[in-house]
């Protein structure tokens, strides 16, 4: 609705489209018996709505073995998502490759590659998990580097409308748009390295610097 005009009503007989006011709840009820599908192959399924994450842990010299088993396991998927009136979108699918880098660096492989009959998707060297990039030895350095990055984006914004805004205004908004940044899944930063979490302290203080309205030197000499 807006103002006094509505949209169409529209009645949906068959399925549950995800960006309905049914919502991902519903949605996950109607593809519960994927989990099936998946574990017949001995892969774990976690599903958040439309995106679903396969697993499956393996030996160094079980790789070839794996990845045909994983192969099956998608083509199956495809087949029981084909009769339930929804698609598998072979575009937007990523697969990473994780061990440690001695592992990796090991493997006969160096980018193994899936084949899904006429697609072919080689392996990522880093693939975005709900906000959160994750690489092939589980270092969260490229993460935190995107973070700062698109934190400092926005707090060199925000110094080019600092006087037009009173500092109770700038606040709220380096909340809203650096400080949940920065909290975002941050139980993910436990036990990294100090040098990897001074990127995010520098972020917080440029924004406290930005909310406060001094300059760098200024705000040292009080702290």
């Amino acid at each position: 609705m807006y103002g006094a005009g509505t949209s169409a009503v529209i009645f949906i007989v068959c399925s549950v489209p995800q960006g309905s006011v049914l919502g991902p709840l519903r949605f996950l009820l109607y593809v519960a018996d994927l989990v099936n599908v998946v574990e017949k192959h001995g892969l774990r399924l976690y599903a958040y709505a439309d995106d679903s994450q396969l697993t499956l842990h393996f030996c160094r010299d079980e790789l070839a073995a794996s990845i045909e088993r994983l192969e099956r396991c998608i083509e199956d998927v495809d087949q029981w998502m084909s009769a339930n009136r929804l698609m598998l979108n072979v575009d937007k699918m990523e697969w990473l490759l994780v061990g440690s880098r001695r592992t990796l660096s090991l493997l006969d492989i160096i980018r193994p590659v899936l084949q899904l009959g006429g697609n072919i998707v080689a392996a990522s060297d880093h693939v975005r998990l709900l906000g959160v990039d994750v690489v092939s030895d589980l270092s969260l350095d490229r993460h935190v580097t995107n973070v700062s990055a698109s934190c400092f984006y926005r707090l060199r914004q925000m110094r080019r409308i600092r006087g037009s805004l009173d500092n109770q205004s700038m606040t709220t908004l380096v909340h809203a748009l650096v400080s949940m940044r920065v909290d975002y899944c941050n139980s993910v930063l436990a036990a990294v390295p100090k040098t990897t979490t001074d990127k995010l302290q520098r972020v917080l203080n440029a924004a406290a610097r930005v909310a406060s309205n001094v300059r760098p030197r200024s705000l040292a000499a009080t702290t």
